[in-house]
């Protein structure tokens, strides 16, 4: 076997000392810009491999990050993530990537796994039903937990998303001042923070405009493209005849869309619908999709900054950091035409 590359057998091929080539390699500013390349390239060149768990051993710190998710396949998590990757990477940081899919015991396995790796953090959008205890046994042993998009009531640690209930409140505000009056909410689940607040700021909305909100309006449960393209069959079928949908995520809206113009009506002209997130396939859908720009860029830089500076002593306060959304509108809403 090849003999593996020290730390020593670069110092003497530059005429450094161990500790500078070190300092280095872990981007220390106490090391010239200049004289960091030229150690990276060397390093390069005789195929050093940093060393991760011996460094964890010196510092007590592996440099490792979990992240724990509903499902990546998902946009709007793929965006979060994106985001926190990019803020990791400059303070030489990884991150090991699961899905729960609303599994609990999946989630409580990755975190137990995480632990055992010596993982320095996680950031974690937590799974239905996830128990104080699941996010507090991270915490109790020395692995700081930021929340992010859904939070929990009762559980004190900084968590960072959207502000929902707002966010739907402009989508619902823009169909009512469009002269719509029977507006459907289509998607999502009362058990989990982002639903029962965008719920609620549909509630709002309605109520603020003097709209008596009907029960028999709201279809649960879609949250992909496939569930919106079946609500479509429920929401045509509706006895009082919406002419317009709040929908719960763009995915649910555009899946809508697909299942309202396959029963042979123009999405937009005849039923105006709405999204929520703002994802890049909104812009391009057929309609255009008038939707929310639900901030997940931002959740995910200032999620990840804030377990870095957690880390490093200095953080936000705990409690929910609400991110403004924003209204985007296109093509798939119109004045009401009847």
């Amino acid at each position: 076997m090849a003999q593996k590359i020290k730390l020593s057998t670069i110092a003497e091929s530059l005429g450094l000392s161990t500790a500078t080539i070190s300092l280095a390699l872990r981007d220390s500013p106490l090391v010239a810009v200049d004289t960091r390349e030229r150690i990276k390239e060397q390093a390069r060149t005789l195929g050093y491999i940093y060393n991760r768990r011996a460094a964890s051993l010196r510092t007590s710190r592996s440099g490792i990050i979990g992240v724990v998710v509903h499902d990546i396949m998902n946009p709007f998590y793929g965006e979060i993530l994106k985001a926190i990757e990019s803020e990791l990477d400059r303070s030489r940081h990884t991150f090991i990537l699961s899905n729960h899919y609303d599994s609990v015991e999946k989630q409580r396995n990755f975190i137990e796994t995480l632990l055992q790796l010596g993982g320095d953090g996680v950031i974690m959008s937590p799974a239905i039903g996830t128990p104080d205890e699941d996010v507090m046994l991270a915490e109790q042993n020395g692995m700081p937990a930021i929340l992010v998009a859904r939070s929990m009531e009762g559980l004190d640690l900084p968590t960072y998303r959207g502000d929902d209930a707002y966010g739907i409140s402009l989508a619902t505000n823009h169909l009512i001042g469009l002269g719509h009056r029977a507006i459907a909410f289509i998607g999502g689940t009362d058990q989990t923070s982002t639903g029962r607040d965008r719920y609620q700021g549909y509630v709002n909305a309605l109520r603020k405009a003097g709209i008596e909100v009907d029960p028999d309006l709201r279809i649960q449960g879609p949250r992909t493209k496939q569930g919106g393209f079946e609500a479509a069959v429920n929401f045509l079928s509706l006895a009082q005849k919406p002419t317009a949908a709040v929908c719960w995520n763009d995915l649910v809206a555009i899946g809508l869309m697909n299942g309202i113009a396959r029963a042979g009506l123009v999405p937009g002209h005849d039923i105006s619908v709405t999204g929520y997130d703002d994802l890049e396939e909104a812009s391009i859908a057929t309609p255009s999709l008038t939707t929310v720009a639900n901030g997940q860029t931002e959740v995910g830089r200032l999620a990840a900054r804030a377990l870095l500076d957690k880390l490093a002593g200095n953080h936000d306060p705990d409690g929910i950091h609400l991110i403004k959304p924003e209204m985007r509108i296109r093509q798939s809403t119109e004045p009401l035409n009847r």
